[in-house]
């Protein structure tokens, strides 16, 4: 027996692919911020800084869920849609008198469910992901636009806007970015789950031949893409004094290629939501 047969059998590599990835993007980042900076000291003050990083948190929120959908070898064209739902769901929760906290936490369960259902869909009818998110897509869209006639929801109360608050000088949204960024990064390291999304998406016969369990990953990778969803969501919701009736446009291609940009292979089975955070 030789030396190789007796070695233990990876799913991952020691350096997970892509991690290099987010050296260039820091050192890019890096390199804008002193350019710019040098040639309008502006750009560097503290309150642009926050501004531009408070801002584009909720697409990097949504870019580490697109990420875990996407290393799975999936994808998910209607994230963009399902954010605008659930900000509204949130809207409406709190303007009807329900208390602020279950405007927050709904949209995050609502997601989940939704997503979960969506991933079962895909695992277990097989409808490719491509196919079953368009669709998706435009039922979203269309569903959002009928309930709400396009009117925006305003009247918001002051304790609702989440993404105003601040803890030691920072925005909320960057704190939920950093953490949510860590918390993921973490699950898809050194957790069984995590290398199971990794396998899946690499090579899903013979991370079936290892005995995991695709479908339920699958399910369980959408799940999670749903209630990190419903978080952006709520940052979103709650950055304004409204809630606007319709999301960006292009916000799921914004989503998905801040998720690519980060070193997520399109292909499924590469990636990091670090780089992908860095990337949005």
């Amino acid at each position: 027996m030789t030396t190789s047969a007796l070695a233990p059998r990876r799913l991952l590599p020691r350096r997970l692919p892509g991690a290099s990835q987010e050296l260039v993007l820091l050192a890019a980042i890096l390199l804008i911020v002193a350019v710019v900076g040098w040639i309008n000291p502006r750009f560097v003050s503290p309150n642009n800084l926050t501004t531009i990083f408070s801002g584009n948190a909720y697409v990097a929120v949504a870019a580490i869920g697109m990420a875990l959908v996407i290393i799975c070898g999936h994808i998910d064209v209607s994230v963009g849609a399902l954010i605008g739902v659930l900000a509204t769901i949130s809207g409406i929760l709190v303007t009807k008198g329900f208390p602020v906290w279950m405007a927050w936490l709904v949209p995050v369960l609502v997601g989940g469910a939704w997503n979960a259902g969506l991933g079962a869909v895909i695992a277990y009818l097989k409808v490719p992901s491509i196919i079953a998110t368009l669709a998706v897509l435009s039922i979203l869209r269309g569903g959002l636009i009928t309930a709400t006639g396009g009117a925006w929801i305003s009247g918001l109360p002051p304790d609702y806007q989440l993404a105003q608050f601040r803890l030691l000088g920072l925005p909320s949204p960057v704190w939920f970015m950093v953490i949510m960024t860590a918390v993921a990064a973490f699950l898809l390291r050194n957790t069984g789950f995590g290398r199971a999304i990794y396998a899946v998406g690499g090579n899903r016969e013979a991370a079936e031949a290892e005995g995991i369990s695709c479908n339920r990953t699958i399910v369980g990778v959408f799940a999670i893409h749903g209630m990190i969803a419903g978080v952006a969501a709520v940052l979103f919701a709650t950055q304004l004094q409204v809630i606007q009736s319709t999301v960006p446009n292009g916000l799921e291609l914004l989503v998905i290629t801040a998720a690519v940009v980060g070193g997520v292979s399109i292909l499924g089975g590469i990636g990091t939501v670090t780089g992908a955070a860095l990337a949005a």
